[in-house]
């Protein structure tokens, strides 16, 4: 009985849901969304756009700290999602909080990458503000 509680109690934290906060958004070519993160007395932006809709593959840069990346995504695939660590990892803490970008959608007909942005912060450490969508 025991091992059987045990099991349970095992599978459902195996499963448990560690996001703190989900955002849709939806960008056209060159579009940025700016999140402004603080924690701390640190203050940083993140940004994200697209550039190329290509076989299946969307090209996304993104910046956080002054930190350029570029990754290619792609729908119903194991490269579907980046995550972006949002402190440095410390000796005091194991898991850092993230943000994980999720590719959802391409609308051919709009021409609109759809994402889904996830928080996770189990200590509750991070501060986020959504500024408003710029073109280059």
């Amino acid at each position: 009985m025991l091992r059987f509680l045990f099991l349970i109690f095992f599978s459902i934290s195996l499963f448990a849901n560690d996001f703190r906060s989900v955002k849709n958004i939806s960008l056209v070519k060159d579009e940025f969304v700016q999140i402004y993160i603080s924690y701390g007395k640190q203050k940083k932006l993140f940004k994200l756009r697209w550039t190329l809709f290509a076989n299946g593959g969307l090209v996304i840069h993104k910046s956080y700290a002054k930190i350029v990346s570029q990754n290619i995504l792609y729908l119903n695939h194991t490269n579907q999602s980046i995550r972006q660590e949002l402190k440095p990892k410390g000796t005091s803490y194991y898991n850092v909080p993230y943000l994980l970008i999720k590719f959802k959608e391409f609308d051919n007909q709009t021409l609109k990458a759809k994402f889904e942005i996830y928080l996770s912060d189990e200590n509750v450490q991070i501060n986020m503000h959504y500024l408003k969508k710029k073109n280059i």
